[in-house]
């Protein structure tokens, strides 16, 4: 019975795991997906992004950031902030309306949802008698208005929603203030804007659609003026002092109207179409902004030609002489303007136009001359090619650091240098621990260094690896050249560039070594690029080598595409990570592993095909094996140009059934007579009963076939210093693992520093080892003599890590899909292992060795094992005795993607995408977070005859 018997838990393993452990998702870095609504508080000075999944996010300074999601998951349509208030209001695509307001909770503030409301119709009436179609959060900040589709203007109470039915403005009164020739020529339907008297807060003026315009007096309940359009109308502004406003129209036209106390109906003063005669766009926006110097701001959205330009997404300003259409690469959602938010301040003088489009976030310095474009602490457009791969970095160097600064400062000379506008909230977490790295690659072939050591991920530096290669595009290609009399006046701007000049290009794998300053790219063409940093430009030729990973080997025909093809001569290279050498795989297929060893010299690179080793100090190849199985067809098809045979997988998966059927029917006793069909089936019998008892949860694994495909993959590579040959000696070696669950270790002979360039590096096949199961092996590493996984390259040297123990017996430990298994070095015989398919029912996506320190003290820390699967659950594994810590449910099984995207730090965090321009970062440790702390206070608000301070409204009004 004792077999049946579980171990007790032990208390103070448990206390420990408390202290060391805690799964919490803490920010999303990058863009939201698909954007839908933007909303600005020139009191908070904070930004309010709404998405179609129904999320919300507030932005401030650096470092500040709320996000809040609806229940619902309906489109945020439109935000408005309460004035001078520290409350938003958001309108969905269900017409329900949701009051959320920042408060202060535990030192930080939060923003939470206080109340929700639909407007609703008497009974039997259309949905469009309440369908909401515009918004006006009033000055007083207890009521809105709310324009609707059928021409009704409700107004709510705040914050009870309480529908106030006694001042709603319906058509019928509208209409009885209008003379009766303008009635049946312009009917009140669809409200299409609401905007407040800038100097009145008694009046409001009231657009319709089809044209026609209202000052409603809301004390007498009467309309004042009234002002006929000739075209749709498609938004209103007023100009700051209330004398003038500006309506834009479907047409591409825009009206300016006076507001003057002696008429009733007024005309245009103006009516203008920027980009005619030629039938336009509508205006969908527009801003009037005074300056000093007289000449206004004329910012709109939309009104370009329809014949010739109709398809573009693009922001005018107009200011005297000065004119630019802003073209974006994305549909516009919306945009505001910063300007001067004083009352008492005479003209507006706008400081930047904020865009958001629906791949980006863009803001424009209209300070500076050339109205050059704002370099953004945070929402980067992490897709502005789609990214590929990624790699961290923990602990960055600071001198490396500030070389990787300094070569990205040189790539931003054409940005502004005015201090980001949108500066609400105070920051008050702490400064990172640490500088970390995140690299992603892409599929343009760049790849970009963001700063991940705090909640804003910031781009410091992108590489691009085109220059090496002949493309279609010309580097030098300038896309913003104009000619000076070109017509309209676009201008390129953002960085979001869905398009890839050739596919071949994309980066598959990233290594950099952060104390040599080496970086390895790899991509999809089977090209190896080696780089080293240099703080100046340079030109120079990129050395080339060639390995054939087929070693010649008669019956192979690759049909997949071709390398890309390489410039002649020398290139010319920006300062930063430079390429001295190209290794390009022969078959070109995507490279899938790669490893860099800096204090070697040594790249090892591995593809569909097999493996191989680059001196890259003496520009060399050392060796190439071919992983290849005689039956695998597919890995020479190539990922571009080929769709898995379906047949081949059916005959496949038969196969497999077949196989498991006959040697079933071999263990139960397929022929013989009956006692010796009883006496095998006894035998069977028990020896599932001893299995049950050993394991009661395991499920069967079934074995792979060689034959099955791309079992030569060649999915990690790993360098260590260990005991390969005999006990006695430790030398340099190299182990591969393949899809195919075969391991294959290399003896490297490098020789000593003073004879590195004299002597070639050697090496010899030592060791291969076949999983019996056959699954792929996603993870290999080496324990020293202390069950410690082997430092980094030059990690020693740096003093950054105890020198690894020599003098014990070294641990080998192979992580395939299905199990961990730990082997005895250098005889390579099993001593441990843990089958996670067989007692999870899951396989190992992802694996790395990670750091755990004690949140109660700073002198225990741990490795363990950080495991992503199938499934999405992570789970942390004990070194070197494979036990289950414990595990946490991170990303949705079905979000494949976002599994295949995952990387993992070397203290404890990890980031995956949640879309394609979005991470999630979550972390698995108690001492290492990184998370959003930040507080909103509310400012005090001056009034023209008194200080209204948080809360006091309230108190009397429930007084």
């Amino acid at each position: 019975m004792r077999r049946f018997l579980r171990p007790g838990h032990d208390p103070v393993r448990e206390r420990l795991k408390r202290d060391l452990f805690q799964f919490n998702k803490t920010v999303e870095h990058g863009f939201p997906h698909q954007p839908s609504a933007l909303g600005y508080s020139p009191f908070l000075r904070l930004m309010a992004i709404g998405t179609r999944s129904g999320a919300i996010k507030l932005y401030g300074a650096p470092g500040v950031e709320f996000m809040g999601l609806h229940e619902e998951n309906n489109t945020v349509m439109q935000i408005h902030f309460i004035p001078d208030q520290c409350q938003l209001v958001t309108l969905l695509d269900d017409n329900s309306l949701h009051l959320w307001s920042l408060k202060q909770h535990g030192g930080t503030s939060e923003l939470r949802e206080e109340h929700r409301f639909t407007l609703k119709g008497p009974p039997g009436s259309p949905p469009s008698a309440t369908q909401v179609t515009a918004v006006l959060p009033h000055s007083s900040r207890e009521v809105l208005y709310l324009g609707t589709e059928s021409g009704n203007i409700f107004v709510v109470e705040l914050p009870s929603f309480r529908v106030l039915e006694d001042r709603t403005i319906t058509p019928e009164a509208v209409l009885q203030r209008i003379p009766e020739d303008n009635c049946n020529r312009r009917s009140c339907e669809l409200v299409e804007a609401l905007r407040e008297h800038p100097k009145n807060p008694d009046q409001i003026l009231i657009g319709y659609s089809r044209g026609l315009i209202v000052l409603w007096d809301l004390q007498n309940n009467k309309a004042t003026h009234h002002f006929l359009g000739s075209q749709q109308l498609e938004n209103l502004y007023w100009q700051r002092d209330g004398s003038k406003f500006i309506s834009c129209h479907y047409d591409g036209s825009y009206s300016q109207w006076p507001v003057s106390s002696d008429s009733r109906q007024s005309e245009p003063l103006e009516n203008t179409v920027p980009y005619g005669p030629f039938p336009c766009k509508a205006i969908s926006k527009i801003y009037w902004q005074t300056t000093k110097n007289g000449l206004p701001y004329i910012i709109f959205q939309g009104g370009m030609p329809r014949a010739s330009y109709g398809d573009r997404h693009s922001i005018s300003v107009i200011h005297g002489s000065q004119q630019t259409a802003f073209d974006f690469t994305s549909r516009v959602i919306d945009f505001f303007i910063i300007f001067s938010s004083d009352p008492a301040a005479e003209f507006d003088d706008p400081s930047a136009l904020v865009v958001l489009a629906e791949e980006e976030l863009v803001v424009i310095d209209l300070k500076s001359a050339g109205w050059p474009a704002v370099h953004p602490p945070y929402l980067a457009s992490l897709h502005c090619s789609a990214i590929t791969c990624s790699h961290h970095v923990s602990n960055i160097p600071l001198k490396l650091w500030e070389r990787i600064i300094s070569a990205g400062s040189k790539q931003n000379i054409h940005y502004s240098s005015m201090p980001w506008p949108i500066d609400g909230g105070t920051n008050i977490a702490p400064d990172p621990p640490q500088r970390d790295l995140l690299l992603t690659g892409h599929e343009d072939g760049t790849v970009r260094f963001w700063d991940a050591s705090g909640v804003c991920l910031h781009l410091l530096y992108k590489l691009s690896t085109v220059r090496v290669f002949l493309t279609d595009a010309d580097p030098n290609d300038n896309m913003n050249t104009l000619g000076e009399d070109e017509w309209p006046p676009l201008r390129k701007v953002g960085t979001f560039d869905p398009y890839s000049d050739d596919p071949r290009l994309g980066i598959q794998k990233i290594y950099l070594c952060k104390y040599s300053g080496y970086l390895a790219v790899a991509g999809t063409a089977g090209q190896v690029l080696v780089m080293e940093l240099n703080d100046e430009d340079a030109e120079h030729v990129v050395d080339h080598a060639e390995a054939d990973l087929l070693q010649d080997q008669e019956g192979y025909r690759w049909k997949g595409h071709e390398k890309l093809k390489t410039r002649d001569g020398p290139v010319r290279f920006e300062a930063g990570f430079q390429p001295f050498v190209l290794v390009q795989c022969q078959p070109p297929a995507v490279v899938t592993s790669l490893a860099l060893h800096s204090e070697w010299r040594l790249v090892a690179f591995g593809t569909s095909h097999g493996f191989g080793l680059f001196d890259h100090q003496q520009k060399r190849l050392v060796f190439v094996k071919c992983t290849l199985h005689p039956s695998d067809q597919l890995a020479l098809e190539g990922p571009l140009s080929r769709v898995k045979s379906l047949k081949k997988s059916l005959r496949q998966s038969f196969r497999r059934i077949r196989r498991s059927r006959v040697s079933s029917r071999k263990r139960r006793g397929g022929g013989g007579n009956a006692s010796e069909v009883q006496e095998a089936n006894a035998k069977f019998d028990q020896d599932v009963l001893q299995e049950m008892e050993l394991a009661p949860v395991q499920r069967k694994i079934e074995a792979r076939s060689a034959e099955d495909s791309f079992t030569g993959f060649v999915r990690t590579l790993y360098f260590a210093d260990t005991f390969l040959r005999d006990s006695s000696r430790h030398c340099p070696s190299l182990w591969a693992g393949t899809n195919g669950g075969t391991v294959y270790a290399f003896c490297l002979r490098v020789p000593p520093a003073e004879r590195r360039m004299d002597e070639p590096v050697r090496a010899e096949q030592a060791k291969e080892i076949q999983l019996m199961h056959r699954a792929p092996v996603v993870g290999i590493l080496v324990l020293d003599g202390r069950s410690t996984p082997l430092p980094e390259p030059l990690e020693v040297a740096h003093d950054l890590s105890k020198s690894p123990d020599m003098q014990g017996s070294h641990q080998l430990l192979v992580v395939s899909e299905e199990q961990f298994k730990v082997f005895t070095l250098p005889k390579v015989s099993s001593k441990l292992k843990l089958k996670l398919t067989a007692l999870e029912g899951c396989r190992v996506r992802k694996v790395t060795v990670a750091n755990f320190g004690s949140c109660k003290t700073d002198d225990y820390s741990e490795n363990d094992l950080a495991v992503l699967t199938n499934l999405g659950d992570i789970q942390i594994i004990s070194l070197p005795f494979l036990k289950l810590q414990i595990r946490y449910p991170c990303i949705r099984k079905e979000d494949v993607s976002g599994i295949a995207s995952c990387v993992f730090t070397k203290y404890g965090q990890g980031f995956y995408l949640i879309s394609p321009s979005e991470f999630e970062r979550f972390s698995l440790s108690t001492k290492w977070l990184v998370e959003p702390r930040c507080i909103v206070d509310m400012p005090e608000v001056t009034t023209n005859n008194h200080v209204h301070k948080p809360g006091t409204e309230n108190a009397a009004r429930k007084s």
